[in-house]
């Protein structure tokens, strides 16, 4: 790549310092969330979010999931299958299109995403709290929904699988 300027360059080298930043920032957070729900609840970090989804969507489908998570479809099935085998997660025929399932919790998949929220809130808040204030915080919230909200509206970076 070829810069015309020296700005150019520092602004290219922003950029990549902002994706660092963003990417390790998220990959520390999850796998830190993903040790106390594996140490407390017996789950992990992809399961926690796939029940909270649940609790707060029933009724969703498998598509709804993947779109949520921008991954695709295949691998949300099988992640609810291994929720359906731990008695978390039911499939129910959808009534609209028989091609689809609606998702749903089991009482004890109700029970456990209760349980692991309480980990998951607290555990995310003793991370960030001690770094961040709750300017920064806010601020950083906002511009990463933001980012996002642009990213999904133009369908950036959607699984096609």
């Amino acid at each position: 790549m070829e810069y015309t300027s020296s700005g150019e360059r520092a602004a290219a080298a922003d950029l990549r310092g902002f994706f660092d930043d963003l990417v390790r920032c998220e990959t520390r957070l999850y796998n830190a969330l993903n040790d106390r729900l594996r140490e407390r609840h017996g789950i992990v970090t992809s399961q926690y979010e796939f029940l909270s989804y649940l609790r707060t969507h029933p009724g969703c489908r498998v598509a709804d999931l993947a779109a949520e998570f921008a991954i695709g479809v295949g691998a949300t099935s099988k992640g609810i299958d291994r929720l359906e085998k731990l008695g978390w997660a039911v499939r129910r025929p959808n009534p609209a299109d028989r091609r689809s399932s609606l998702l749903a919790l089991t009482d004890s998949g109700a029970q456990l995403v209760e349980e692991a929220r309480r980990t998951f809130t607290d555990g995310l808040a003793e991370l960030l709290g001690g770094t961040l204030d709750a300017s920064a915080l806010s601020a950083a919230a906002r511009a990463l929904a933001a980012l996002r909200s642009v990213l999904e509206r133009d369908q950036v970076g959607t699984p096609t699988g």
